[in-house]
């Protein structure tokens, strides 16, 4: 539809149709975006912005990652089915830590378990149990995670002036396609930058006009007692939880903490944002697949739309599993 809008806008919006049509046609030109757990819950469409709010070792930036595999693996390639969305990422990372081997192992698990799959499905032999692969299946393999690493595009602000740059050149990057497939995700990983301002709204903005994208933002939250705005999205779902906290088992403590969570971004900030979740990590911990290691359990919950629903989950090397 972006396409379209921007060739000739006026002939776009004078279809005479009735309001329901109007949006219905609308949907179909930006189908709903699958993303792994637990991000699969809230259907979410290119424009969105959605904002991940957790404390430190919550798993933002793993759901990031985790989102990024996803939109840079193709649907399918050489007849082996990935479920991806082939389409580039921007990555800005204003907190410095981006770790681009983590992403790397991510994306090869997938590819791996890809190609896994299709072996199975094809009555092919089982690997060796050594491990080893043939050097076609390591070429093939290979292959395909350059193609896909060909659609993932950093950028490190170490300031506000930097990020709005940033800003600049995906906009410009987003009139041509990278690798075949225009800017989908743009992805913004932060941990104390606090300076949201008016121009950095601004430019986001002017972004999605361009390039109609997801936007996943990375937030960590404030606790402290005082007042909080009226967009304070948490003391809406946290009259839920209390009211019903003993029937889902959750913990004291997580409910204490999403009460006192304090929203301080601007105001500008916070209407521009269309989705919200909070992820918070447990006391509790669960077996892995290793029975040496135990990993800790996360939950997530969609505040805005609010879902009225808690989900555990653990991350592992290979992604996010749910906990039931």
């Amino acid at each position: 539809m972006a396409g379209e809008a921007g060739r000739d806008p006026r002939a776009w919006l004078a279809v005479n149709e009735t309001a329901a049509a109007f949006l219905s046609r609308s949907l179909s030109s930006w189908p709903p975006i699958t993303l792994p757990p637990p991000l699969h819950r809230a259907p979410l469409r290119p424009g969105n912005v959605v904002e991940i709010a957790g404390p430190s070792n919550s798993g933002k930036s793993h759901l990031l990652l985790m989102a990024a595999v996803q939109c840079i693996l193709p649907k399918e390639w050489e007849g082996i089915y990935f479920g991806g969305l082939g389409r580039a990422v921007m990555y800005l990372d204003l907190d410095c830590r981006f770790d681009v081997l983590r992403l790397a192992q991510i994306l090869r698990n997938r590819i791996a378990e890809g190609c896994r799959s299709a072996h199975l499905r094809n009555g092919d032999p089982e690997p060796e149990n050594n491990g080893t692969k043939d050097e076609f299946q390591c070429s093939l393999e290979n292959t395909l995670f350059s193609d896909c690493m060909q659609r993932f595009l950093y950028a490190r602000c170490c300031n506000s002036p930097e990020f709005i740059a940033a800003l600049k050149t995906v906009q410009s990057q987003s009139r041509r396609e990278v690798s075949g497939a225009g800017i989908y995700f743009v992805m913004i990983d932060r941990r104390t930058l606090q300076s949201i301002t008016e121009s950095v709204v601004h430019e986001l903005r002017k972004l999605l006009q361009l390039q109609p994208a997801l936007v996943l933002v990375t937030k960590a939250p404030i606790y402290g007692e005082g007042t909080t705005t009226a967009n304070d999205f948490n003391r809406v779902s946290s009259k839920y939880m209390l009211g019903d906290s003993t029937g889902l088992g959750y913990s004291r403590q997580g409910e204490e903490k999403t009460v006192s969570n304090r929203e301080y971004m601007p105001s500008i900030w916070q209407s521009f944002i269309t989705h919200r979740i909070n992820l918070q990590v447990e006391e509790a911990e669960v077996p892995s697949v290793l029975e040496s290691e135990v990993l800790p359990m996360h939950t997530s919950e969609w505040v805005q739309p609010c879902l009225k629903m808690k989900e555990k989950f653990s991350i592992m090397d290979d992604g996010v599993s749910l906990i039931q």
